[in-house]
């Protein structure tokens, strides 16, 4: 993350970028199980997944119908 400070002689901050500030040390998830859902979030999540599937598949046909190859097999 990057890190700021104020300087007594300046009137802003130093930033210093993610890539050039020290390396943070990383959490393990070694042991974590399951993360435990109630019904409503399952059943939002489900509801979630089938509409990206339906608009993937929405977005689909339409590239199709655009490019012309839909007149072609009718």
């Amino acid at each position: 993350m990057a890190t700021m400070g104020v300087s007594p002689d300046m009137n802003g901050f130093r930033v210093i970028h993610p890539l050039d500030d020290v390396p943070e040390q990383k959490c393990s998830t070694v042991g974590l199980g399951k993360i435990r859902m109630t019904r409503a979030a399952c059943l939002s999540l489900g509801i979630l997944r089938a509409y990206l599937i339906l608009m993937t598949l929405m977005l689909g046909y339409h590239v199709i119908d655009l490019s012309g190859l839909l007149h072609k097999v009718r």
